[in-house]
């Protein structure tokens, strides 16, 4: 169960900072009250999940899921570049997040 509150806390990071870029230094109020609920409920769930998980693995699941989710939504919503080294970079934090995963 922890594993999957980790999963969805890393899945709200991506939707708070796609929606605090919306908001536009929270000058706009729907994605400024989105990021903020979504940033309490994925902070939430983090500190749920690591009741259970230790937190060299938790926070940098976290943190990853967040961070390669960003920039997925950056290149499929926000048109920012998909070059091979951002690819590759992408890459190496999913294999380390799997290495975590497989470590805990």
């Amino acid at each position: 169960m922890a594993w999957i509150a980790l999963t969805f806390a890393g899945l709200l990071e991506v939707v708070w900072a796609f929606f605090m870029k919306q908001s536009e230094g929270f000058t706009r109020l729907g994605p400024s009250v989105i990021t903020l609920v979504a940033m309490g409920a994925s902070f939430a769930l983090l500190a749920w999940a690591m009741r259970t998980l230790p937190l060299g693995t938790a926070y940098p699941v976290w943190t990853g899921i967040g961070a390669v989710g960003a920039f997925v939504v950056g290149i499929l919503f926000l048109g920012e570049s998909a070059s091979a080294l951002r690819l590759l970079a992408a890459a190496l934090i999913v294999s380390g997040l799997l290495l975590m995963k497989a470590a805990g």
